[in-house]
């Protein structure tokens, strides 16, 4: 058995949850790998990441959002409203605000405001935070509108993320 390991370096646009189709790229490494048969796992390392399979939406909202996206952004906003400050979550309590601020002896960190993000972790969880493909003859095995999409839910800054892909079989 074989595996092949690689990352994507992705930049998110902050002020907005940031999707990326990664599918080519994805292909790309499985055909790096040169397995022929297996699976292959995309995943994120963040906590404010998913990782999901969806069609293709041809059609986009004036925001630059594929339908679905918007869909799902709207759904996900019913039910984990947006956390700008201390108080609609119980997370980050003042423990968690106070490790956080430890870096910067006692003073405000410029980047406190980033712990507001107790939505982009509800969502990741919700969602999950890889997928499972399947590999055969070489081919990654998603159908013809199948897509894979990396989503960063964390909307307080720009920042790169980190997308990894583990190619295991022969």
């Amino acid at each position: 058995m074989a595996v092949y390991s690689a990352h994507l370096t992705l930049t998110s646009s902050g002020g907005q949850v940031t999707y990326h189709e990664i599918t080519e790229q994805v292909r790309e490494h499985i055909a790096k790998s040169n397995i022929q048969e297996g699976i292959c796992v995309v995943a994120s390392p963040h906590t404010t990441c998913s990782v999901i399979f969806e069609e293709l939406s041809y059609d986009t909202t004036a925001a630059g959002y594929e339908y679905l996206q918007a869909d799902l952004n709207n759904l996900l906003n019913e039910l984990v409203p947006r956390c700008t400050e201390e108080g609609p979550y119980h997370h980050p309590g003042p423990n968690h605000i106070k490790v956080g601020l430890e870096d910067f002896k006692g003073k405000i960190s410029p980047h406190a405001y980033t712990m507001f993000n107790t939505d982009a972790h509800l969502k990741s969880t919700l969602l999950g935070t890889s997928e499972t493909f399947v590999i055969e003859n070489g081919e990654l095995r998603v159908g013809l509108v199948g897509y894979i999409y990396f989503i960063d839910w964390d909307q307080t800054r720009q920042r790169d993320r980190t997308c990894l892909i583990k190619v295991i079989g022969e």
